[in-house]
């Protein structure tokens, strides 16, 4: 074949919450710091609860601009010419979209904290087991040239960060747990948790009942009808990642189809040892497993489209109506606005590979013997193979005619 191109949740609902428990000593902030967050998620409130009612009687939907607070989603990039492509390197502060992926977020887009858990363990008719999900997006097009094909674009490293917004509730635990941990204790597949706390793990996004990376919104439905949001695997935005063979599948329901699932990533704290409870304003970061060869297609294919989506999840141990579980920062926090706290931010280093010559076969910018190798290699019928040069179905000599018209040394 040619390669001419190659929120602040609602606390008093009746949903699912997590639970930890602690027996050290909580040391919480200052007075007047205390206060000042108090001030200022009290106003916010104020703002967005009359931006919300001057939305209704306009009918249009405000943007951050019109309420009259500062944007703050810059942009730092900076690109490098290579002999073998050239380099992109930055960091995106802000998200496109925050979003808290839960059955009952009344408020899609616009909570000020976005909180991760877990469903009742042992519980399969109700819920996902990944029940409340963060995810986010951020735009790469004006960064990164895209629609060049998934094939020129090479992520050389990206960590995603996110910043806590609760205070020494959640322990800190960098190590995956086996799904058999999160199965009810008297299932004989039951394994304890042999450390304390449960894992920040990240995944990408897929999409179901019509969605896609470019249609789905911050106020997008978290299912559509006649789904039960309480049904599993309904969400029509999900944590996904990767099955042995490469197929994309919905981790939400790991523990209870029995399988430990490829993660993208999990979450990291420096200077903070494990089993040490997490304090407020914490930053968390996740180094994105590109070594992986189906995560590196999953982020090609999206800078590819301009956008790249994350589900950053947990398991963190449940019960009804209390508890304890990991919250972080949105963009539409007041924190966030007046430039107090971070909304999740993208780190990256991608490389845009050069085109390449049709008889350029491995994509080194040369044509010389390593092509040849290729061609001499797979002489024969060989139908879709990338030394088929002219797509006839046989690697011979037109093939090789090419190689050696355009070699280079």
């Amino acid at each position: 074949m040619s390669r001419r191109n190659a929120g602040n949740e609602n606390d008093n609902s009746t949903a699912i919450v997590a639970t930890t428990t602690s027996s050290s000593t909580i040391v919480k902030p200052g007075r007047a710091l205390f206060l000042l967050r108090l001030i200022l998620n009290f106003a916010y409130s104020i703002t967005m609860r009359t931006n919300r009612l001057f939305a209704r009687a306009t009918s249009s939907v405000p943007s951050t601009a019109q309420i009259g607070l500062p944007v703050t989603a810059a942009l730092i990039a900076v690109g490098s010419a290579l002999a073998g492509g050239i380099d992109y390197q930055g960091l995106i502060t802000t998200p496109a979209l925050d979003r808290w992926m839960y059955p009952f977020n009344s408020n899609a887009g616009a909570q000020p904290t976005i909180s991760t858990f877990g469903s009742t363990p042992g519980d399969t008719t109700t819920f996902d087991s990944r029940v409340a999900q963060m995810l986010t997006r951020f735009d790469t097009s004006a960064l990164v040239p895209a629609g060049l094909g998934a094939s020129r674009y090479q992520v050389q490293s990206m960590r995603l960060t996110v910043q806590f917004a609760n205070d020494l509730v959640i322990q800190y635990d960098p190590t995956p747990d086996p799904w058999q941990s999160f199965l009810a204790e008297d299932d004989a597949n039951y394994q304890s948790d042999r450390d304390p706390g449960q894992p920040l793990e990240l995944f990408g996004v897929g999409f179901r009942n019509g969605f896609t990376l470019q249609s789905f919104a911050e106020n997008s439905p978290y299912t559509v009808p006649p789904n039960s949001p309480l049904t599993p695997s309904v969400r029509n935005a999900f944590a996904l990642s990767f099955d042995p063979n490469g197929a994309t599948i919905d981790v939400s329901n790991n523990p209870r189809q029995g399988f430990d699932p490829k993660r993208f990533a999990v979450g990291m704290i420096d200077g903070l040892a494990p089993g040490d409870f997490i304090p407020l304003d914490t930053v968390m970061h996740f180094d994105l497993d590109v070594s992986d060869p189906a995560i590196q297609g999953y982020f090609a294919s999206g800078i590819d489209a301009g956008r790249l989506m994350l589900a950053l999840t947990s398991l963190t141990l449940v019960e009804q109506q209390g508890g304890n579980f990991p919250r972080f920062y949105s963009k539409e926090n007041a924190f966030v606005i007046f430039n107090l706290a971070q909304a999740a931010q993208l780190q990256y280093e991608i490389r845009v590979l050069p085109e390449c010559a049709n008889a350029d076969i491995n994509c080194d910018g040369l044509v010389n013997g390593a092509d040849l190798a290729l061609v001499l290699g797979n002489w024969g019928e060989c139908a879709d193979c990338p030394e088929d040069l002219n797509d006839d179905g046989v690697v011979n000599g037109a093939d090789l005619a090419i190689v050696l018209g355009g070699w280079t040394g």
